[in-house]
Formats: C-alpha cells, sequence, structure tokens
C-alpha cells in the first residue's frame, strides 16, 4: 500500500469515530467514492489497525441500524415542503 492511503484510512476511521459520520458524508470530506471509504475502513483499516477498526465498525454498525430511520425522515420532510 502506499503511504497516502494509509494515512487517509487512519484519517477517514478518526473522522468517523469523533463524528459518528456515515460513509456518503466521509466520502464528501475526504473527496473520494463510497466504495472507496468503504473498503478503507473494512479492509485496509483492520489490517493497519485492528483496535481502530473495532471502534469504526461499531460506529458502522450503529448508523447502518439507523438507516431506515433516517430514510423516513427524509421522505416525510420532502413531502411536507
Amino acid at each position: 500500500m502506499y503511504k497516502s492511503i494509509e494515512i487517509r484510512t487512519i484519517d477517514e476511521a478518526l473522522y468517523i469515530i469523533e463524528t459518528g459520520a456515515t460513509v456518503r458524508e466521509v466520502a464528501k470530506v475526504f473527496n473520494v467514492g463510497k466504495s472507496t471509504v468503504h473498503k478503507d475502513v473494512t479492509k485496509r483499516l483492520k489490517e493497519l489497525d485492528g483496535n481502530l477498526y473495532l471502534l469504526v465498525r461499531d460506529v458502522l454498525d450503529f448508523n447502518l441500524s439507523e438507516r431506515h430511520i433516517r430514510g423516513g425522515k427524509a421522505t416525510k420532510l420532502k413531502y411536507t415542503k
């Protein structure tokens, strides 16, 4: 792996932990694709730092469990405007 990819992966992970951001939000902040962020924080991060990976996994699992609620709120907001 290139050094810049490793640094980006760690930075993305720290950002997710600090803000609780979704993969889409992280992709916008770091100007990369959703697939890149997902690969960084699931596969690459696991190899780089196992403990950091577990912390990120907790946030990603929480976001996944809330996904249907966020979608419902977005739909409600769309039709109330």
